[in-house]
Formats: C-alpha cells, structure tokens, sequence
C-alpha cells in the first residue's frame, strides 16, 4: 500500500523540467563515461597536459590528439560558494546549490557540486561524475569519508535513483533475478515492491520465501499479453516510481542447431516486444510523475544481455532478440529524457541458472546481480556491466566490434 500524501488534484500538476542538455561534442566524453561510473579527463598525447575543461586542441601544445582517460577524483576544495537565485527553472526549483572549486590531484581545478558532508575550504574531497536529469555528466564534490547514508542528501537523491521510499515494479518473479531483484529491493529500503507472474497459481520455487517479504505484493503480469500489461498499468501505473524489467525468454540455440521459428519467435514476444507492451503502458504514467515531490517516478532498468552487442553464435536467436531489444532501450532512453527518467541498461554476462549449465564459470550469481543493479541506481548510472565476463567482453567490443566479432566465430 502506498503511504505517501497524494498530489492535491485542484493545483496545476507539475511539469517535468531538466538541466541545459547543450554540450560540445567533445564534451560528450565526460557524460559517455559518467554512464558508467567512471571519471575520464582528456590527456594530451603530445605534451601530457590534462585538460578541463574538455576541448578541442591542447591548452598547452594546441596538439589535436586529445585521449579521454580515466582518472582518480581525489583533491581538495579550494573554494565555495551557494548559488541561491538560478536563472534556468531547474535549477530555480531547487536552489540552493552548494557549489565549490576543487583542485584535483592530477593537476587541474574543476567546478563541482558539493555534497551537504563536506568541510568548508580547504577540505579533502572526491569528486565523481553523475548524470543528471537530462542525461548530462555533472561533477560533485563528495566528503572522503562516507556519512551515514550519503544517498540521504538532497543532492544526490536528485542526481541518483535510490530504491529508499520508492514503490519498484519487478516484471518478473518466477525466475531466480526476478526474485532476487525484489528481496533486493526492499532490502535497500522499498516501500513497495510489486512483483509480476504470467502464473502466479502455479506457486513456483521460491515464491512462498518472496511472500514472507513485508514489502513484496504478487501481481498477475503476462508481458506477452497486451491485455495483462494495460490491466495492471491501469492499477498501479500511477504509483510506479521504478520500473525493473527482469521478463525474459532464454534458450541456448543456434540459428541452425533448430529446425522453425518457435523458439525465436518466444524469444521476440517476451524479449523484445514485451519490452514494447511495458513501455507503451507504464511510460506516458512515469514520464508524467518524474516531477511529482517529494517523491517521484525515476528509472527504468532493462536487464539485457552482454549478448546484445554481439552475437554469441552458441546462443544466436537468444542473443539476436536481447540486440532487438537493446535497440529499443536506447530509443526509450531518448523518450523519457525531456521527462528526467533514467534508463539503467544491464549487461551481464552468463547468468548461473538454468539455461547457463552447461556454460563453464565465472557465471554471476542473481543475488549479485540483484545487488549490483540496486547500488547501480543508487550510482545514477545508465549502463552496467556487473561481472568479469561482461567487462571483458564490452571492453573488446569498444576496442574493434569486427575483431570482437572475428573471435566469436571462431
């Protein structure tokens, strides 16, 4: 049961509003890799010099050659000041903003918010990169000692998408990451999480551990029935805050190891257009609660498959269908960005279940994955590549797609 006071329906609603998205193409390197976590700065490759902010030319030898690298946040705020009366309406809703000189360690200052726990000036910090609500890299200034909960502050609860106090939506919770995303879930702190099941009469493993859960309320939801989607996006739609899509089909085939298209199509209708069902039932309603206070609609996760970058011939129709899908994620993510919703795409690697026997170890565990993808939204991140497999693979796909590909095959 929600608990939160409704909006007052005499008042006007409010509209969703974000940042100022206008940014350099060359400064699209600092948000690329803010997606993901990591702190990158240009290096010249010629004289060495960093560079911020983030140009075309070298600051020092105007040399072209310009490499973005990852780099340690650790530095020192050197000054700060509160900016209280913000032209741009976003930052007009929602001033102050504590705002700070840092000089970074590897030799360059940078302008960074600064988080409610840091000391005045000078004071050890750790800047690290987040996006904001229109998808946009911003730096913040965090104290080098964690707080009691540092996702409690302002700031970061705009900037990131916690699962503390929000209602989340499992699609799935007959498979074992469906049930291990939920017991996540309201262990990070939910106050509700809805589970859905195609069947959930059948009682399947695990479900009576998941219904001892305070938290947890099991759903009828079939995401290969258009009619079943609408229903329960007519029941609860309104109240979604996060939207964790764990509904997948998987099966280990090649294309030509398997006479027909069943098994392909089965992959596409739950994979791929169940995808589409959900998005076009729950996203109007989420898009339209993102500036809701204080709490509000924020995220949509996909779990995807590392698979969908490139196809893994051993699982060709299974990857095939996560690609389709990943395509469809990335047009998401430009529907809900006017709106400020994230959309956190997961790539995992060979998952330890069923469908993966006979695939050798390392094979991510669901209660890591689970966990990975709760502390993933509470980072503010777009893409997760949560376990070694998956790591490896998408840093050999950034490197040479085709040389990726070349291996596959052999």
């Amino acid at each position: 049961m929600d608990h939160r006071p409704h909006r007052n329906p005499v008042l006007p609603p409010r509209r969703p509003t974000t940042p100022p998205v206008t940014r350099s193409r060359f400064a699209l390197g600092l948000t690329a890799a803010a997606a993901t976590g990591r702190l990158a700065l240009q290096e010249c490759l010629d004289c060495g010099a960093i560079q911020y902010p983030a140009r075309e030319a070298c600051r020092h030898c105007l040399s072209d050659r310009l490499e973005w690298r990852e780099r340690d946040g650790a530095g020192t705020l050197q000054a700060e000041t509160c900016v209280r009366k913000p032209y741009e309406t976003y930052f007009r809703e929602r001033a102050p903003w504590r705002t700070g000189l840092v000089r970074l360690d590897c030799g360059v200052s940078v302008v960074a918010y600064l988080h409610g726990g840091c000391a005045e000036p000078p004071a050890r910090v750790q800047v690290r990169p987040y996006l904001d609500r229109a998808g946009r890299a911003v730096l913040v200034a965090l104290p080098q000692e964690d707080i009691i909960d540092m996702t409690d502050d302002p700031l970061i609860r705009e900037l990131t998408n916690s699962p503390k106090g929000r209602n989340v939506l499992i699609t799935d919770g007959t498979s074992e990451i469906g049930q291990a995303m939920a017991i996540a879930a309201a262990e990070a702190g939910a106050e509700t999480v809805w589970v859905g099941a195609s069947e959930p009469w059948k009682a399947a493993p695990g479900f009576e551990a998941l219904s001892a859960v305070p938290q947890v309320t099991l759903l009828p939801l079939d995401v290969t029935d258009t009619q079943s989607v609408d229903t329960l996006a007519g029941q609860i739609g309104g109240k979604v805050d996060i939207l964790i899509n764990t509904a997948e089909f998987h099966r280990t085939h090649s294309a030509l190891s398997r006479r027909g298209v069943e098994t392909a199509r089965a992959e596409m209708e739950v994979n791929y257009l169940g995808l589409l069902r959900l998005s076009q039932a729950f996203g109007p309603a989420m898009s339209a609660r993102a500036a809701e206070i204080p709490t509000n609609a924020v995220a949509w996760v996909n779990v995807l498959s590392v698979f969908a970058l490139a196809n893994y011939p051993a699982q060709g129709t299974f990857s095939a269908s996560k690609a389709a899908a990943l395509s469809l994620a990335q047009c998401l993510r430009a529907e809900f960005r006017p709106a400020g919703l994230r959309v956190l795409n997961v790539f995992p690697g060979p998952v330890d279940e069923a469908w993966n026997q006979t695939e050798l170890p390392p094979k991510v565990a669901p209660r890591r994955l689970a966990a990975d993808i709760v502390r993933a939204l509470e980072d503010g991140l777009e893409d997760l590549f949560p376990d070694p497999i998956a790591r490896d693979w998408y840093e050999r796909w950034r490197a040479d797609p085709k040389v990726l590909e070349l291996e596959l095959t052999a």
